[in-house]
């Protein structure tokens, strides 16, 4: 059973490829926080994640405010998880680009290839973004270091995704029949085929979400709670249907996820409910007994403790945030707050 699988049906992946680059040394350009630029992506309060390819040259990558560059090779897509402002460049140090400024230029240009630079070598780039929703999507975004790069030439199908991606950049785009859908459908697809790629690269030693998913009985686990997660389920009976005993499920549970199984379930059934309560007209009663809960009362009770509303205002708020994402979606741009700008995370070590 394969619980990414079961988890990204429920996160819903949208995305799109969105900039086609043909920079030449030297250059330097910023990249702004992802919820600067989600209005212009997708409605509501979905979160963002940019990532960039590669195709030709070379490069470096690194967060704002963190100087620490990682080096990037053609064939490399460089990926930003949790939506941090970042700096791309190549070649000696120049004055960035603030994209930021350009943004609605940017986009309004659609994939048709954007030239700036000093003369000197080349690096050919396509950036992409994957919309997903933030609760739901926070469960594996959690496990991934705030930058990192994964090299996709490094076998037949990542090849093959390279090339397909390239030919419907520089052929179809988003304009033609088809276009848009099609390379969404490759933007999801490379960005899970990133995914595996990272969780098969982690150490055997690693602990967090993404390492017991590759743990076969914790794996099996966590798929069968994804897969069915109403169902009343115990320890005793996880366990039976892992083929481990209750002790040893749990111990080796804890390992990975330094929780117990249903500690587990009880936060993901809440969070389930908290993306129904934002996203459907489906009553608080009703979305109860869709995540497992046998009352509405114990429903309300768990969920104010997990998100501090209850269930009735949590869905208040979460509309009023669509909405404003929807209005600056229309043009209406809402400016951040530069508190959220300068909460940065520290690059953490890629695995070996």
């Amino acid at each position: 059973m394969d619980v990414l699988s079961e988890v990204l049906k429920a996160v819903k992946l949208d995305g799109a490829m969105f900039y086609n680059a043909e920079f030449s040394a030297p250059w330097c350009f910023r990249s702004p926080a992802s919820r600067i630029v989600a209005p212009y992506f997708a409605s509501g309060s979905a979160h963002i994640i940019i990532y960039h390819l590669l195709t030709e040259g070379s490069g470096y990558a690194h967060i704002e405010g963190d100087e620490r560059k990682v080096r990037l090779d053609a064939g490399d897509l460089v990926i930003f998880p949790h939506g941090d402002p970042h700096v791309m460049g190549n070649g000696p140090s120049v004055q960035a680009v603030d994209s930021e400024q350009e943004l609605q230029r940017i986009l309004s240009q659609g994939l048709n290839v954007s030239r700036m630079g000093g003369g000197g070598a080349l690096t050919k780039f396509i950036c992409g973004y994957m919309a997903c929703e933030p609760e739901l999507s926070s469960i594996f975004l959690g496990g991934l270091p705030p930058v990192f790069k994964i090299p996709i030439r490094n076998d037949p199908s990542g090849l093959w995704l390279e090339q397909s991606l390239r030919y419907s950049v520089d052929h179809a785009g988003a304009s033609a029949p088809g276009g848009a859908a099609m390379l969404a459908k490759l933007s999801e697809l490379l960005f899970i085929e990133t995914l595996r790629r990272y969780i098969s690269s982690l150490p055997p030693e690693q602990s967090g979400w993404l390492a017991g998913v590759r743990d076969p009985e914790v794996g099996k686990a966590l798929a069968l709670l994804h897969r069915h997660p109403a169902r009343p389920w115990t320890i005793a009976s996880l366990g039976t249907e892992v083929g481990m005993s209750r002790s040893v499920l749990a111990e080796r549970f804890r390992r990975y996820l330094s929780e117990t199984p249903m500690a587990y379930l009880t936060r993901w059934r809440l969070q389930l409910g908290a993306q129904m309560l934002g996203s459907t007209s489906r009553s608080v009663m009703q979305i109860a007994a869709e995540v497992g809960y046998e009352s509405e009362a114990s429903f309300n009770r768990a969920f104010k403790r997990e998100f501090g509303l209850p269930p009735a205002k949590f869905r208040t708020k979460a509309r009023t945030t669509m909405k404003i994402g929807a209005h600056a979606a229309k043009g209406a741009f809402v400016q951040p707050g530069h508190d959220d700008l300068s909460n940065q995370r520290p690059v953490q070590s890629l695995p070996a």
